[in-house]
């Protein structure tokens, strides 16, 4: 009877850590779990900062831009980079796409090179987009074989759209914006440290 007794006292307890891990809230499943039809996943706007002493290893990635040309991280040797996931028909990622290009003209030659991911268009709505917007960096057009994507997989995952990271000269990832850029001022500064660091 005993053991009986206290089988059904640990099953109660199993019963009651799963339900209340149940209302623990994950703020990013809950939107997938929400069906709102709004097509994407967005982040807070949450900002991470990685030390230079715990980045991952440097990330390689190439692919074909909206234009048809090839793009490749290596030829960016030497460069911070900022890589911002992104798709059309993703409001966040109009709202913020005149502060990009904004920090893209600031620092374009002067130690960074900017590039979109687009996640789900094709080559000509990418291309559109970029003429509304006035947008002055490539996209590599990523939708049919998530290979820039799977590339940040084991490092920092652009787990929402938009998402942008800030890879260091040496291509490890040194900062992630997960959702759309909040202030402008914020990629400014994690653009302008991550070009001033020195190892």
């Amino acid at each position: 009877m005993r053991g009986r007794h206290l089988a059904a006292v640990v099953a109660l307890a199993v019963s009651a850590t799963l339900a209340l891990a149940g209302c623990s809230s994950e703020p990013l499943a809950d939107q997938y779990k929400a069906g709102s039809g709004k097509n994407y996943v967005a982040g807070d706007g949450t900002v991470t900062e990685i030390a230079q002493k715990d980045r991952a290893a440097a990330v390689e990635f190439s692919g074909t831009t909206e234009s048809g040309d090839p793009f490749s991280s290596a030829d960016q040797a030497g460069q911070v980079m900022v890589v911002n996931f992104w798709y059309a028909a993703c409001a966040p990622c109009r709202a913020e796409a005149g502060d990009l290009e904004k920090i893209n003209k600031e620092f374009g030659g002067k130690g960074a090179t900017f590039v979109g991911v687009n996640v789900r268009d094709q080559a000509a709505t990418a291309a559109s987009f970029e003429q509304t917007y006035s947008v002055g960096y490539p996209s590599i057009i990523d939708a049919q074989t998530g290979s820039v994507q799977l590339a940040f997989a084991g490092t920092v995952p652009p787990n929402a759209v938009p998402t942008t990271l800030v890879l260091d000269a040496k291509h490890r990832v040194a900062a992630r914006i997960l959702g759309q850029l909040q202030s402008p001022d914020i990629l400014e500064t994690l653009v302008r440290d991550t070009i001033a660091e020195t190892d």
